[in-house]
């Protein structure tokens, strides 16, 4: 096959095969444009959610996890009846209708608290709920061993979409204010739509000479699922191995939300006004995707491969480890600006795509019902847990410093959990045994 420039700059860069290269492009801009949505409504969000006051996040946290359960019975209906080539169009447009309703709200300064905490509650579900489908679609394409090999450039156009974001909305917050900031978002979310489109028309391509792994589709790759809603619980609750990602996000939710609470407490602190707190928060997420894609392009897909996702996934908790124990040493403002920034890079670049990598060895109906309780049910359960224990432990007396040092055996224990589930996915990811051409099963008969 003759292969053009760029396509052999590609290759060389990614290690990428001929027949790989057009689905990878598209995955590439289908993750760069919804991340660039997501990162220009992110800032409104968390100036938003500081709104209302900050001890009111564990009810908005609260909130988002039932929201999740409620749209869950919705998101079974579509996944068991339609092909993905229906379902990924229809929510991602029912997203975008949502924004321009927001867009509408604000604009006209109807109820803005009311407002404001159901936006907050909104695009914590819309969030999840969007890179949700996006990586249950990227397992649906893509092999175990091509992932190892193209996850982390599919991550970094997510990074470059997570870096343009932040610029847009630092740069317009003030000039235009935050609430046109949600026509640009919808934009770019259309283009995601787009983008998965061609996608779909490219993936025949992908499985041309892949062995299939142990836990091989049952289904034709473009199939509805059939089956029930409520499936996606049982299978998380039936399979160690389900269960054990499942634990591995609950630990992360559970870090991340006692650092997000930490961080919003000084934000706070810092100034009153909406527009400024909105830029503050813009340019700490572009330092984070700055970092985050240097990473990606340098090193995420070599240390996979190298390594394999365990490994690769126990990254974060380690960062945690180090993180939680400076910050208890150490409690002061730059400390959590430097490990927020740190762990969302570490995060992003290299234990997010390897947990993606995870599911490349499950079947097509976990792809998407497991996966969609455990990123989303499971994950902003977590986040609603988490919220009201660390208010507990502040109001029992300890500090910052405290909670910290509290945290790091528990991101210990996170840390072993993903070594474990890495050899569990090696195992699983082992091609079926063909049988020899020649293969006598009595030698008497030679």
């Amino acid at each position: 096959m003759t292969v053009d420039p760029p396509h052999r700059w590609l290759t060389r860069v990614v290690n990428a095969r001929p027949g790989e290269v057009i689905a990878l492009l598209w995955s590439f801009a289908y993750f760069f444009c919804l991340l660039a949505g997501y990162y220009v409504l992110r800032p409104v969000r968390d100036e938003m959610g500081l709104a209302g006051g900050i001890k009111y996040l564990p009810w908005l946290f609260t909130a988002t996890f039932f929201v999740m359960l409620a749209v869950l019975p919705v998101f079974g209906a579509l996944v068991t009846r339609l092909p993905r080539r229906r379902f990924i169009p229809i929510v991602y447009r029912f997203f975008g209708v949502n924004i321009i309703l927001f867009w509408l709200l604000l604009t006209f300064n109807v109820a803005m608290k009311e407002t404001a905490q159901v936006f907050f509650v909104w695009i914590s579900v819309f969030n999840l709920f969007a890179v949700s489908v996006f990586w249950s679609f990227m397992a649906d394409l893509y092999a175990s061993e091509q992932g190892k090999r193209l996850y982390g450039f599919i991550a970094a156009g997510g990074s470059l979409g997570a870096l343009l974001g932040p610029i847009l909305a630092a740069t317009l917050a003030e000039p235009i204010g935050r609430a046109n900031l949600l026509l640009i978002a919808a934009l770019l979310l259309e283009a995601a739509t787009f983008c998965a489109m061609r996608l779909e028309s490219a993936a025949p391509a992908l499985k041309d000479g892949v062995p299939t792994p142990a836990a091989a589709p049952a289904k034709p790759p473009d199939a509805a699922l059939g089956g029930g809603w409520m499936e996606g619980i049982a299978m998380v609750l039936r399979s160690p191995y389900l269960a054990g990602i499942a634990l591995w996000v609950a630990l992360l939710s559970l870090a991340g939300t006692f650092l997000y609470f930490q961080q919003a407490s000084i934000v706070a602190a810092l100034t009153d006004d909406p527009n400024r707190r909105t830029a503050i928060f813009a340019r700490i997420d572009l330092a984070v995707s700055v970092l985050t894609i240097i990473v990606q392009f340098i090193a995420t897909g070599r240390l996979i491969k190298r390594f394999g996702a365990g490994p690769a996934a126990a990254f974060l908790p380690f960062v945690f480890c180090a993180g939680f124990l400076a910050l208890a040493l150490t409690p002061v403002l730059w400390v959590v600006i430097a490990f927020q920034a740190v762990q969302r890079a570490a995060n992003f670049a290299i234990s997010n795509p390897a947990r993606e990598v995870l599911f490349t060895v499950v079947d097509r109906e976990e792809k998407y019902k497991a996966k969609y309780v455990i990123d989303n049910v499971v994950f902003r359960g977590g986040d609603a847990v988490s919220g009201w224990l660390f208010n507990a432990l502040r109001s029992a007396g300890l500090d910052p410093g405290a909670v910290s040092l509290a945290t790091v055996p528990v991101a210990a224990g996170w840390l072993a959990l993903a070594l474990v589930l890495g050899r569990m996915h090696e195992k699983r990811a082992a091609p079926v045994p063909q049988p020899g051409p020649a293969a006598n099963p009595n030698p008497l008969l030679r």
